[in-house]
């Protein structure tokens, strides 16, 4: 596909989004007023300068990467503005805010090369580890910055700007910084990773050091699961590097002992957090307990069902039923109102992210730039998993956001500068 065709199909998905906006307006009985072009606006202008930014400075970047978001996002702005039209506006800022953030480091990128990330690894961990804790300060007080928990985690940064107060997930960007730490540490470390000389059985392993790594990444993510009660954080955070090890060495061992490691942590999160136990509660049994823990997940199925092939249309069904339905049950809403058609649009959307993301990888000759596609991919593609498989009861809900789908200003800055990194180093293995 040509730039040409890419930009057309980005108007298309702003396409999408302003006669999304118009369906739910007319179902409520509504005129149709400059909220659908607005949307339109914003779309357009916020793909559009990403989409130029790659013609300028990464020119032989993929072009399949930002079609499928755009349609994502489409979908979402959509949902979310037949949810609630206030926050459909702020998602809308925020998306414009978002594309700004992705061009100044596309601008930035094509000045110095991604080799340069490569340089400050140990900032990005040490930065990322920050941005982890600083929900843990305290919700109240002189300082302009607060922690916020919400719905039993302690996840969320309150920022105070005097005229207003802004909500921001710190760990939507910490994610991206590990991730480039973990490919440049793994980088270095990936011929040591590879060796096997240590036998157990039919299985073969490296030495008790080289696994050091993955045990204090496991209890990382144990302690963010302790002190923040983030589910979903701390499995992203062990399965991104389990994920990247593999990609590393090739070796399925690292697997097997990370799903031994996350099996074992779960079982033991389950016994000791009433929360972690209430959500496999609603995984194994919500219909046996709908008026408490699996309330949530049966309200999601039954509107899944009510939707069937077609769904009941945009503005048509009742999502609104769905506790959190713009944020953790997005999907849900979206396979009520536009039923089977639209989910497996929304799956085929992720499926085209995620092979892109996974083809630039192998495509890499560079050994840092493989490990930082490989590692952003798979972040992308669990998130996606973990949300979804917890909507359609095939993991436990883990409370994390549906990329370019879920309400949330800092999911969307941090999935968009993901692919404007991807779209960087599928420039320069091209070039």
């Amino acid at each position: 596909m040509t730039r040409t065709g890419e930009s057309g199909m980005l108007v298309a998905a702003a396409g999408v989004a302003a006669f999304g906006v118009t369906l739910v307006l007319l179902a409520g009985g509504q005129t149709i007023d400059a909220r659908i072009g607005l949307t339109f606006a914003v779309m357009v202008f916020a793909f559009g300068m990403v989409h130029f930014a790659i013609r300028r400075w990464a020119p032989s970047a993929s072009t399949v990467i930002l079609p499928p978001a755009a349609l994502l996002t489409a979908l979402a702005l959509a949902e979310i503005h037949r949810l609630d039209p206030v926050r459909a506006g702020l998602q809308q800022w925020w998306l414009l805010v978002a594309a700004a953030l992705t061009v100044t480091l596309l601008g930035f990128l094509h000045h110095r090369g991604i080799a340069t990330i490569r340089r400050y690894r140990y900032l990005y961990l040490l930065v990322g580890l920050v941005l982890l804790l600083l929900p843990l300060l305290p919700s109240g007080g002189p300082l302009p910055l607060r922690g916020l928990e919400v719905n039993g985690s302690r996840l969320w940064l309150v920022v105070d700007l005097a005229f207003t107060e802004m909500r921001f997930q710190p760990g939507e960007i910490a994610k991206l910084l590990l991730v480039l730490f973990l490919a440049g540490y793994l980088a270095e470390r990936q011929p040591a990773l590879a060796e096997k000389p240590r036998k157990f059985g039919p299985f073969r392993f490296p030495e008790p050091r080289q696994l050091f790594p993955v045990v204090l990444v496991w209890i990382g993510s144990l302690v963010v699961l302790i002190v923040q009660r983030d589910l979903g954080a701390s499995v992203l955070l062990f399965g991104a590097f389990v994920g990247m090890i593999y990609a590393a060495t090739g070796r399925p061992s690292y697997l097997l002992i990370g799903g031994l490691l996350t099996i074992g942590g779960g079982i033991a999160a389950t016994r000791v957090f009433d929360h972690v136990g209430r959500r496999v509660v609603a995984w194994l049994q919500p219909f046996q307990n709908y008026d408490g823990a699996g309330y949530q997940v049966a309200q999601a199925w039954f509107g899944m069902g009510t939707g069937s092939l077609a769904g009941s249309g945009i503005g048509l069904g009742r999502p609104d039923l769905i506790p959190n339905a713009a944020t953790d049950f997005i999907f849900a809403a979206v396979a009520e109102e536009l039923g089977f058609a639209g989910s497996m649009a929304v799956l085929a959307a992720f499926a085209l992210l995620v092979g892109a993301g996974f083809g630039i990888s192998l495509r890499c000759r560079d050994r840092f730039r493989k490990l930082t596609a490989a590692g952003l991919t798979w972040v992308l593609g669990l998130q996606a998993f973990l949300i979804i498989g917890g909507v359609l009861r095939l993991v436990p809900l883990t409370g994390i956001t549906l990329p370019f789908m879920s309400y949330g200003g800092s999911s969307l800055v941090g999935n968009l500068l993901l692919l404007g990194l991807l779209a960087r180093i599928s420039h320069e293995e091209q070039t």
